[in-house]
């Protein structure tokens, strides 16, 4: 028998509202403007989700909101929390279980290139020296010192504009770089229920997408595996923009819309979630068999959401305008049928609440 999630209750008959856990090999689209609750009620759903099932979850959070996702709330039930206690929760991040780091050296050249913003075309000679970079220490990963003298061995003109590149742009001196110890893909290759990769702390922006490309694109190399996985993408306009500006940005909706074309048959599954549909790139949103739709005033997205998704009924939609905090519509392969729900209480803690104004 199919197991169910309970997430929450009906708002039109008081039911308990259920989610079918097998249909998340589907991917998912969530959405809702800022002060719907979207965050916490995707919470919801991934604590039901992991506590139910086998499937890894890897979650990037770029505002710190998944960080305390082992840390049950002190009023939760002692059995839920009991049970919980009994997940592998891993977050990488400062504060988390471990730094998260990635290997320079280990990304590939494209990813490579992308973070130091080169392009294969109008930057041929520097593409090349990231090329070079993955042949030089295939199978080996230097030390930081090992890599600088590579760079400046030889007087080679090549290599050194390249060093020079690195240096002015600071890429070198950023926090994330393990070099030859852990990186994330380690984790995440040990199956935990969750690993939550805390984006939104590092001090160069650059860091977060390098940290989001290194770990897709491990996901994405190893697909033949078949290996299932949950990806969240949280603020998924971040990473998977219509109109992506840099070589970073640009291989980044690359590599999720691949995902969601192809990644389906291998197990590499999407939680896409953001406050706007227009803020991702259609080629993606195109995908998603799932919705999660909670409070939207503006017509023209609401517009767009009816045109993507026509599963989703058209007298919810227009409700959606009035929705009190934490209400939503799921409709789609995981709802035996589309549903109003208000979504039910967090076991875990949330890790990116409001700041309260200070009253006197």
């Amino acid at each position: 028998m199919d197991p169910r999630l309970i997430i929450g209750t009906q708002v039109d008959s008081g039911d308990p509202a259920e989610l079918l856990p097998t249909k998340f090999n589907r991917h998912t689209f969530w959405c809702g403007q800022s002060g719907s609750g979207k965050t916490y009620a995707l919470g919801v759903v991934l604590e039901q989700l992991i506590g139910a099932t086998r499937l890894p979850v890897v979650i990037l959070d770029p505002n710190s909101d998944f960080v305390r996702l082992g840390e049950t709330r002190t009023d939760a039930d002692p059995a839920a929390a009991s049970a919980w206690a009994s997940r592998s929760i891993r977050v990488l991040g400062p504060g988390g279980d471990e730094p998260l780091k990635i290997r320079f050296v280990d990304l590939p050249t494209r990813s490579r290139a992308a973070i130091m913003r080169l392009d294969p075309v109008m930057d041929p000679e520097f593409f090349n020296m990231a090329l070079r970079v993955s042949e030089r220490f295939q199978g080996h990963t230097p030390t930081p010192e090992q890599f600088a003298r590579w760079l400046h061995r030889d007087d080679d003109p090549d290599r050194r504009r390249f060093a020079m590149r690195l240096e002015n742009l600071g890429i070198l001196d950023w926090d994330i770089w393990a070099w030859g110890g852990r990186d994330a893909s380690d984790v995440i290759d040990e199956e935990h229920d969750a690993t939550v990769l805390d984006l939104g702390a590092f001090r160069e922006p650059g860091e977060f997408k390098a940290a989001a490309l290194s770990v897709l694109d491990h996901l994405w190399q190893n697909r033949e595996q078949r290996r299932p996985r949950l990806i969240v993408i949280d603020e998924a306009h971040n990473l998977c923009s219509p109109d992506p500006q840099t070589p970073a940005d640009r291989l980044l909706t690359e590599r999720i819309v691949q995902i969601a074309a192809e990644g389906r048959k291998f197990g590499l599954w999407l939680v896409l979630s953001t406050q706007r549909p227009s803020k991702v790139h259609p080629n993606a949103l195109s995908q998603c068999d799932n919705v999660a739709l909670m409070r939207m005033n503006a017509p023209n997205d609401l517009a767009a959401l009816a045109e993507s998704f026509g599963f989703v009924p058209q007298d919810l939609l227009m409700r959606s305008p009035v929705f009190g905090q934490g209400q939503a519509i799921f409709a789609g392969g995981f709802t035996a049928a589309p549903q109003l729900v208000q979504m039910g209480a967090r076991l875990t803690v949330e890790g990116g609440s409001d700041v309260p104004v200070p009253l006197r």
